[in-house]
């Protein structure tokens, strides 16, 4: 996956941020999915990596059998970046494994710039086209 986003990546990044899980669905899980992903590119690229940058602070629903507004409601101020130094003035790329409606994207990317960083670039794995019915056969990413 890694190897694929990078062909994609723009030239001049300063930091790799994964979207964050909330504690409990991670701990649930065990891993995320976007900070493996994070990770992988950070060692193809040599771009830095904080997995810790971003967290998301409150537990927000599964997506996946949501519309694009319920979405939109749903993770909003659900991210926060506690250290402001960690992103301010950076070419932030922002790493997800799948972009749906963009919902989640959007929350973020709104907390990363609030926080002080120069400029957010998504990097996905996958991406839903707008009007296609894929969404809810995806793992319920945004």
């Amino acid at each position: 996956m890694a190897r694929r986003i990078v062909a994609a990546m723009p030239q001049r990044l300063d930091l790799l941020v994964p979207v964050p899980l909330h504690r409990w669905r991670l701990w649930t899980r065990g891993y995320n999915q976007a900070g493996l992903i994070a990770a992988a590119l950070h060692r193809h690229t040599a771009v830095p990596h904080d997995p810790f940058a971003m967290t998301r602070h409150r537990q927000t629903q599964v997506l996946r059998a949501m519309d694009k507004r319920q979405r939109r409601q749903a993770v909003a101020g659900a991210f926060a970046v506690p250290d402001r130094a960690r992103v301010q003035g950076r070419a932030v790329g922002l790493v997800d494994d799948v972009f749906t409606s963009g919902a989640t994207a959007e929350a973020c990317t709104r907390a990363l710039l609030t926080a002080g960083a120069a400029s957010v670039t998504i990097l996905c794995w996958a991406r839903v086209i707008p009007g296609e019915d894929a969404a809810s056969d995806i793992g319920g990413g945004d």
